[in-house]
């Protein structure tokens, strides 16, 4: 595959290629179940669907189109059917697994707070041999570099979990930016974040250890394959005002000893932690919050009609 730029495959946001997922997909006395292909394999499947092609390419599959069904690489009698569904844009489902399929570690999800800016955002410089003022905003003439080792760990990450197709995906839509200056390249790398792919599951795990002692040789193993694209997403030119008086949500499935370690930290209002996340989403307004930033916790409620706790945290955001 050659690559589609985000500009195109913003196009195919209305387009949804799902799989019958039910155990027995040709059993007439089952439920049918269906189950949407990832972002990046739809991307793929509908590139090829409209250039007329017989077949899509994926990591695990192909997807024929003759006869609508997806065939297994390791097994061709493993076959399900396939569908092709058109969105209006309200009436597109929400990725509920993004919000909440990571898991959270009981010990580690909360450190204390080491500063505006994250190690593993230092780690990268030095990784790379840049100065504290060297960076994409302040010195284009670095960015095809970083465009170039960026694009090179992603796909050296894909290979690693069996993603290559996918990774190449990515990672050629990346470098369509790279002689377009800062603002398209941030663009871009921000909206490889939302899709659905390996890449936000493989960066949010990472950043979920950067400050952990005990797994400091993981997060330091992904300097130099995530390292590059971290930085570039990191030095936004756009978002230089904090934002103030904004309520955000965010969902996950926590351990009670999770929880008592929130109401502990409710009892000490004037310290705070850091943890990492990096998301941009439109369509499901997320909001990007740079590796760094701060927070504490104001209160834990129970909310005893939806059976859920209810966390509330005051962010403190740093700003360059």
């Amino acid at each position: 595959m050659d690559g589609v730029a985000p500009t195109a495959a913003k196009s195919l946001k209305h387009i949804e290629w799902m799989w019958q997922s039910n155990p027995n997909p040709w059993s007439e006395s089952e439920l049918t179940e269906w189950s949407y292909y990832t972002y990046v394999e739809n991307i793929i499947i509908e590139e090829a669907f409209s250039k007329r092609k017989k077949r899509a390419i994926l990591d695990d599959y192909y997807v024929d189109f003759k006869d609508n069904v997806q065939i297994s690489k390791n097994n061709e009698y493993n076959r399900r059917p396939i569908k092709r569904m058109e969105y209006e844009k309200e009436d597109k489902p929400l990725r509920e697994e993004r919000f909440i399929d990571l898991p959270i570690t009981s010990k580690h999800s909360l450190i204390d707070e080491y500063g505006w800016v994250s190690p593993f955002i230092m780690e990268v410089r030095r990784s790379l041999g840049l100065k504290s003022d060297e960076l994409p905003c302040k010195k284009p003439r670095i960015i095809p570099m970083l465009v170039r080792k960026a694009a090179c760990g992603i796909i050296e990450e894909g290979k690693h979990i069996g993603k290559r197709r996918e990774a190449k995906c990515l990672a050629n839509m990346l470098r369509e930016k790279k002689n377009q200056g800062i603002e398209e390249v941030w663009k871009c790398c921000a909206y490889l974040y939302t899709l659905e792919s390996f890449l936000y599951k493989t960066l949010n795990a990472t950043m979920r250890l950067v400050g952990d002692k005990e797994h400091e040789q993981v997060w330091r193993g992904k300097i130099r394959t995530l390292g590059p694209f971290c930085l570039l997403l990191w030095d936004d030119p756009f978002n230089k005002i904090a934002k103030t008086e904004m309520i955000l949500y965010r969902g996950a499935n926590l351990e009670s000893e999770q929880i008592t370690i929130y109401e502990d930290m409710a009892q000490h209002p004037d310290e705070y932690r850091s943890f990492q996340a990096l998301s941009e989403y439109p369509n499901e307004e997320e909001e990007l919050l740079m590796p760094g930033v701060g927070f504490r916790v104001e209160r834990v409620d129970f909310n005893h009609k939806t059976n859920k706790h209810v966390v509330y945290l005051e962010l403190r955001q740093r700003w360059s």
